[in-house]
């Protein structure tokens, strides 16, 4: 049977390409053997729901656990009347555990007497009617909130002394974030009086990335398939761009097989990946759509504005810092310190705070393009020096994310002059103080570095031209521009302080500095 790369729900090994859904937990089983309630938490897309149903089928299968997977999302409508919860919750437990286990295996009644207790009730005497543990995978917890999230852990919790012959063995909860993150949304430990509603978790874990060798693994299941072949810096680059998200692995591979590049002889390269990656990220699709919507939460804009800027994190929580981890927005870097999860990540989240400001942009001639259509830098700064003058301080007022207000406004700009054919990267990080941008227009290459002058800091001017210097000997150019935007509250008017002059490095490298 044909097989396909999945970016849409879990994986079934029938009709998709798929890694073994459970060696990226190795320690679950053990966890289970000990009757552990437990919680896994990792973004979405990365394979949770497949692992876990995969490891209940084989617990049943060993003759040794009834265990199941089932979703309290159904009661996410119901966050503040637990009792319709409840019902709802168990009315789809119900289909799932008819759907997955054998008659024998099944609860031999339902109860729905006692509002607050019917999870509890239900549980207990499942529990009491079967002759195997329960092994119970409870799926998108986080997506409870208020008085029914509370009313459903400390239901488990309850039950917890009364395993495995009245309440469930082993209980998990799958969700995006880790338990310690609930009692923001259920409104705080004070009301819970204690830390967290299900204080009884003998873990939390997470489900790593793919590797490079998985990565490897998986497209070869295709070559294996089909005789086409992912060439070593294809994979290479695949890794690389993704920093192996399962989700972007599998939506690369897919673009390319199904849509790309269908003829099976024509070998897979590295361009097809970068090209790829373009079309994912200039697209939009659903999971990186869902996370660009969390940039508008304010724990999440806390700590992602400075990072775009290049600064220093300000003193935030460390939960805050933690749920931008469990979200997949950030990582932990091995040599310290958060940055962005990878670079298809990187290129999103730019991408998405300057949508509104493109978007208000005014309709801009193309006349930084020669007559044979080539890029013609000198024309494409004097465009942008007119469109700041005339539009760059109502923009930069109206910017969702004030403290890189100047670099949304010159990104929208520069959207525009790639719309028609060009690609713009970026590089920024934690406490480098800039941000780099390197737009390919066919044959030509620009690097351009943002500083912004701030409040009690002296001109960035010396730094920022030492810092192009290294970019563009990275990029292999000897000329670049360098933005010095004042956000000084007495910074000179616009029309004043808007200027440009060319400076020579002793590198004999042309860098023209705008100041704005």
């Amino acid at each position: 049977m044909t097989r396909w790369f999945n970016i849409a729900g879990p994986c079934k090994d029938d009709i998709h390409y798929m890694l073994s859904p459970t060696i990226r937990l190795p320690d679950l089983e053990e966890l289970i053997q000990q009757r552990s309630y437990f919680v896994l938490h990792a973004p979405r897309q990365t394979g949770k729901t497949t692992a876990m149903l995969a490891l209940a089928k084989q617990l049943t299968d060993t003759g040794n656990y009834a265990a199941v997977m089932v979703s309290v999302e159904v009661g996410s409508a119901f966050n503040h009347d637990p009792s319709a919860a409840e019902l709802a919750i168990l009315g789809i437990w119900r289909n799932t555990i008819e759907d997955s286990l054998p008659t024998e295996l099944q609860p031999q009644t339902w109860v729905y007497n006692v509002p607050g207790q019917r999870i509890a009730e239900n549980l207990r005497a499942w529990s009491r009617a079967i002759n195997r543990p329960i092994v119970l995978f409870i799926d998108e917890i986080d997506s409870l909130q208020d008085e029914t999230l509370i009313s459903v852990l400390r239901q488990l919790r309850d039950g917890f002394p009364k395993r495995p012959e009245n309440f469930p063995s082993s209980v998990g909860l799958i969700g995006l974030r880790d338990v310690r993150d609930y009692k923001v949304a259920s409104g705080g430990s004070e009301r819970l009086n204690t830390s967290s509603p299900f204080n009884i978790k003998v873990a939390s874990i997470t489900m790593r990335n793919f590797n490079i060798e998985e990565v490897g693994e998986l497209y070869q299941q295709h070559t294996a398939a089909t005789g086409q072949i992912f060439t070593p810096e294809a994979i290479e680059a695949a890794y690389d761009l993704t920093q192996g998200q399962p989700w972007l692995v599998n939506a690369l591979a897919k673009e390319i097989v199904e849509k790309m590049v269908k003829h099976k002889s024509i070998t897979i390269t590295k361009e097809h990946i970068l090209q790829a990656k373009e079309i994912l990220i200039s697209r939009q699709d659903t999971h990186l759509d869902s996370l660009a919507e969390k940039l508008r939460e304010k724990r999440v804009k806390n700590i992602i504005e400075p990072i775009l800027a290049g600064q220093t994190l300000p003193d935030t929580l460390a939960d805050d810092r933690q749920y931008l981890i469990d979200l997949g927005l950030l990582r932990r870097d091995p040599m310290g310190g958060l940055v962005i999860s990878n670079p298809i990540y990187r290129e999103v989240i730019p991408r998405v705070l300057v949508q509104g400001t493109q978007d208000s942009l005014p309709l801009i001639s193309p006349s930084w393009l020669t007559p044979k259509g080539e890029l013609n830098p000198d024309a494409l700064l004097i465009a942008f020096l007119k469109f700041w003058r005339q539009h760059g301080e109502p923009l930069l007022s109206s910017a969702a994310y004030h403290e890189i207000a100047p670099h949304i406004v010159l990104m929208a700009f520069l959207h525009r002059v790639v719309n028609g054919g060009g690609i713009l990267e970026r590089e920024y990080a934690i406490g480098s103080d800039r941000m780099d941008l390197c737009l390919r227009y066919k044959d030509v290459t620009l690097g351009i570095e943002l500083k912004v002058w701030r409040e009690k800091k002296r001109d960035p001017q010396t730094d920022g031209i030492e810092q192009l210097e290294s970019y563009l000997g990275r990029l292999g150019l000897d000329f670049g521009w360098l933005f010095v935007f004042d956000r000084r509250k007495n910074a000179l008017p616009m029309e004043e302080r808007l200027s440009t002059q060319v400076v020579v490095t002793e590198n004999q490298r042309r860098i023209t500095v705008i100041r704005a």
